[in-house]
């Protein structure tokens, strides 16, 4: 199944993404390249930048925002606000932070910051650990209305279903992996309360105890009858389109 009209996304493994919008913006979803045991050479410079978007600061998420917002000038990173504060005083320009509820926006593409049940931390290299904030699921809305759900690091909670029925993504970018997030079983009961029919598996296969699978995610819609949910599978490198 492919995304619509124009929308892109390639994998760069882990939770980190590119983003081509139907606008011809691209965005960086939780870019970590640097030590990705399964990030390819060729996306270590992932080309031009207009967006950064984060769902929280541990460094499998942020590890290469300082690097590429200084290289890329990207016209906003967008995140949590403590997230903000932190990455602009490491240098870190043009930082759009806000809080759960609510909409930020640049570029034509709005991000709207939901809950997300995890920690934040940003871990610096004298081994100082540094509170980034809560961490949080981003709504992002294209310039043609297509919305994706971006849940970040989780495991699945109750308002998943207010997400599904406020925001009505087209598409649903869900952890799997198990043991620092959600797995397979947690995964479909959130498909099934956001009530979303394209998911797209991230969080999994970067080291061996991240054992979810698409596969394992099927095989748990199938026990609920959600037999008609598309789940996408990518290797690092691929791209929806």
């Amino acid at each position: 199944m492919s995304l619509d009209n124009g929308v892109k996304l390639t994998w760069i493994g882990h939770a980190s993404f590119i983003l081509e919008t139907p606008g011809g913006k691209r965005a960086l979803i939780d870019p970590w390249m640097t030590g990705n045991p399964v990030a390819p050479e060729s996306l270590h410079d992932p080309g031009d930048v207009d967006l950064i978007l984060l769902s929280h600061g541990h460094s499998d998420h942020t590890g290469d925002v300082i690097r590429l917002a200084r290289e890329k000038s990207p016209a906003a990173v967008m995140c949590m606000i403590e997230l903000g504060d932190y990455l602009g005083s490491k240098g870190v320009e043009n930082i759009i932070g806000g809080n759960k509820g609510g909409t930020l926006s640049a570029e034509g593409v709005s991000v709207t910051l939901t809950h997300a049940f995890h920690s934040s931390s940003y871990g610096e290299e004298d081994g100082t650990i540094v509170y980034t904030g809560e961490p949080a699921g981003l709504i992002i809305t294209l310039e043609n209305g297509y919305r994706i759900y971006f849940a970040g690091d989780t495991t699945v909670f109750g308002d998943m279903a207010l997400i599904g029925e406020l925001y009505q993504p087209d598409l649903a970018m869900l952890p799997i992996g198990d043991f620092f997030t959600m797995g397979p079983m947690e995964a479909a009961k959130a498909v099934e309360l956001l009530g979303v029919k394209h998911v797209l598996g991230m969080h999994y296969g970067t080291f061996p105890l991240l054992t979810g699978t698409p596969q394992g995610l099927r095989d748990e819609l199938a026990k609920r009858g959600l037999t008609d949910v598309v789940v996408e599978e990518l290797k690092p490198g691929e791209t929806l389109s």
